[in-house]
């Protein structure tokens, strides 16, 4: 059951896509995480690591052939994995809402961003047609996007990406939404506009005391803006832990890698260190640990059964027979 504390609470979720009749791809296999309200928890790991597939399981946008086999999702405290689709459309954007991947292809090119700002809110709140558009350009003012009245009868395509993002976050704060799940929210844009994007997105938390589930793959990115942070890869959470202390001290085979591969100020490198080998397609993991065919520290047990979630101490968890004296807090 749900912490009171946690906004979000996944508890061994499975989303699994059946290909065909003996090739089962399993995309998120046994997650486990929480959010508490005003926090940022932080998804990391290369593409493929299942990262988007949580979120939008979170959201239960899974269309066939995917589907969700097994787990539960807390929001709030109520479970919404038994949710039907009329009752999730009430809830999406209204208690969770998610920004997309890609700005620059996410709005709706033949509306004008009054037009998707107004339908998103009237959809969730009692208002007028005249009231949404005044709300809908207070929204645009809020994200410090300039000449609010003007932008709102424009269409996507007249907005440079950073604007387009920001209107997506206006969209996505809309109806005030106590969880949202940002996904790679600076994809495509330079760096000086993501730094801008991100710190809107810290000063909306503070504002409706949000909590923000945020996918990314940039470390840099985790360690100014998270709290904590939960390392995937295959599928599965493989380290988590508050993120100062990850950074600091990062256990899991992968997390190590994956630190190893930052550029340092402190210890400039000819050649940044790489992890050999790619992620293994989900419908064809590895029996044992599904790390196993790229560590650097593969034992034989490794490859013959796979490791449980072993909890360090209270606050770090890792997926790794190396910290096998830890206790076991699941056994999947």
């Amino acid at each position: 059951m749900q912490s009171n504390s946690n906004i979000l609470q996944i508890e061994k979720l499975q989303t699994y896509f059946y290909i065909s009749d003996n090739k089962v791809a399993k995309a998120v296999d046994g997650v486990s995480l929480s959010i508490k309200q005003g926090e940022t928890l932080a998804l990391v790991g290369e593409s493929g690591s299942g990262k988007s597939m949580t979120a939008l399981s979170t959201l239960k946008l899974i269309n066939r052939p995917g589907k969700i086999v097994g787990g539960s999702i807390y929001l709030n405290g109520v479970d919404i994995v038994s949710k039907t689709e009329k009752e999730m459309e009430s809830i999406r954007g209204n208690e969770m809402a998610m920004i997309f991947q890609e700005p620059m292809t996410a709005l709706n090119p033949v509306f004008t961003i009054g037009n998707q700002l107004v339908e998103m809110i009237r959809r969730h709140k009692k208002v007028s047609k005249k009231q949404a558009f005044e709300r809908a350009i207070e929204l645009l003012r809020i994200v410090d996007i300039p000449r609010p009245d003007e932008i709102i009868h424009e269409y996507p395509h007249q907005l440079s990406g950073g604007m387009r993002q920001r209107v997506m976050i206006a969209i996505a704060i809309s109806c005030e939404p106590k969880l949202l799940i940002a996904d790679e929210p600076t994809t495509a844009l330079d760096v000086t506009i993501q730094g801008q994007i991100l710190d809107l997105l810290l000063e909306m938390q503070k504002k409706f005391n949000m909590s923000i589930l945020l996918i990314t793959h940039d470390l840099g990115v985790v360690a100014k803006y998270a709290d904590e942070v939960a390392v995937m890869y295959g599928g599965q959470v493989v380290e988590q832990a508050p993120v100062k202390q990850l950074m600091n001290e990062p256990n899991h085979p992968y997390t190590v890698g994956l630190m190893s591969s930052l550029p340092s100020i402190k210890n400039p490198k000819n050649r940044l260190e790489t992890i050999d080998g790619t992620i293994p397609p989900a419908y064809d993991f590895p029996l044992g640990c599904r790390f196993s065919t790229r560590c650097s520290q593969v034992m034989d047990r490794c490859i013959q059964a796979p490791p449980a979630l072993y909890s360090l101490r209270d606050d770090h968890d890792v997926r790794c027979f190396l910290y096998e004296e830890g206790v076991a807090i699941n056994g999947d």
